[in-house]
């Protein structure tokens, strides 16, 4: 499944809740995820509403009188004695990240040094925590963001009056399709911007899918200029005409590690794969103070994520690790065998337009075929490549003269 988010009237954590509740995400799957960090009062409630005339889920975050004003480290430390799913916390936690850093950049000042203001309050918290708990409820492998409208004018925030759209959301926007939208007022807030931000995989218009489910999610006001909501469209992803690749979303998931003994690398990366990860690998690095070190890299689909964060966790002495959408292109594939020495090897085809581009016989069924016939590895490897060769289209068993002596 994947999902598409039309933020084309700006973004909000409550818009970004009403749409996953129009989308089928039950209320107590929000309700549970949010009492489990906010320990004070905290209540969601959905309601039927129209904004210029479209239906929608408007989602009311009710909270306790406070003006506690949190930091990044006390958000985090609600974040870590929360008892949320892995993947929830796991998300929460990257967004609270880089709303602190945003902050931090905008007003000089590092992260762990930012007092939230209104994003550390606890309807924001509510949000965050909120829409991180849809997202994993929705299992999307793949989340595309429309061009973000962010508003103009300005707005009336904890540092007193600040153009549209705000720093803060500036900075959270770096790199990232945005524009002034409808209207004169603030479209997109710093919690919505992270959000969207954070989890989603690429932006664009909607990408072929065929639509199961719709949630629209309202803001609190409804303006006369436009309709104040957010869509976001659930769907299987569906090849584009004339296209035989598929694309869908993946998750990097990576980690420094500096004081793990090389010699158990190779079963932390084969741990990782036997837990989901379509692809593993090490890179050497060089870390603060001259430490010589490694990234871990993972690459899988978020609804094996969590077996592979296990597995990163308990194979390494790790105790955190970055995540980042990414979208993957795969070709078709199917496996064929061929025979070498009288022993079947088994050979991934990759088709790219309906033609096999790529033919190439498996490793372990060529060691086993080795061992069986006593013969040398690099034999049995070129005779296996040799006969892989021939089902591509070029390839033709009754031209010998590939093979021929060259005169000299």
């Amino acid at each position: 499944m994947i999902g598409w988010v039309d933020a084309s009237s700006g973004a909000s954590g409550d818009m970004l809740l009403g749409a996953l509740l129009g989308a089928g995400v039950p209320l107590p799957v929000l309700e549970q995820a949010v009492s489990a960090v906010a320990h004070e009062d905290v209540a969601l409630a959905a309601e039927d509403v129209t904004r210029h005339g479209f239906a929608a889920t408007r989602c009311h975050v009710a909270v306790a009188d406070t003006t506690t004003h949190r930091t990044w480290a006390d958000v985090r430390t609600l974040l870590a004695s929360a008892a949320l799913p892995p993947a929830v916390r796991d998300r929460a936690h990257a967004t609270f990240e880089r709303l602190a850093a945003a902050e931090g950049a905008v007003h000089g000042t590092s992260p762990e040094e930012v007092h939230f203001h209104e994003v550390g309050a606890l309807d924001a918290i509510a949000d965050v925590v909120g829409v991180c708990a849809g997202l994993v409820h929705l299992g999307l492998e793949a989340l595309v963001v429309s061009p973000v409208a962010v508003g103009s004018g300005q707005v009336h925030g904890a540092h007193g009056v600040m153009p549209v759209p705000p720093p803060a959301v500036v900075e959270l926007l770096r790199g990232v399709p945005s524009y002034a939208g409808p209207g004169r007022a603030e479209l997109c807030t710093p919690t919505g911007a992270a959000l969207l931000t954070t989890h989603a995989s690429s932006y664009g218009s909607q990408p072929p899918m065929a639509v199961e489910a719709v949630g629209v999610g309202a803001g609190g006001r409804d303006p006369d200029s436009h309709a104040n909501v957010l869509r976001l469209l659930v769907g299987r992803a569906v090849p584009r005409v004339g296209e035989p690749v598929e694309t869908r979303g993946a998750l990097v998931l990576e980690t420094n590690v500096d004081d793990l003994d090389p010699r158990l690398w190779p079963n932390v990366l084969a741990a990782l794969l036997e837990a989901g990860a379509s692809d593993a690998w090490l890179t050497p690095i060089l870390m603060k103070k001259g430490r010589p070190a490694h990234t871990l890299s993972a690459l899988v689909r978020a609804d094996r994520a969590d077996a592979v964060r296990a597995a990163v966790f308990a194979q390494t002495s790790t105790i955190g690790m970055r995540e980042s959408f990414i979208a993957k292109t795969e070709l078709d594939r199917e496996m064929q065998t061929v025979a070498v020495g009288g022993h079947e090897v088994r050979v991934k085809i990759a088709v790219h337009n309906g033609r096999v581009v790529n033919a190439q016989p498996e490793y372990d069924d060529v060691v086993r075929a080795a061992a069986a016939t006593s013969r040398p590895v690099k034999d049995v490897l070129a005779e296996a490549g040799a006969a892989s060769r021939r089902l591509l289209p070029s390839g033709d068993p009754t031209d010998d003269t590939t093979d021929s002596p060259t005169d000299l």
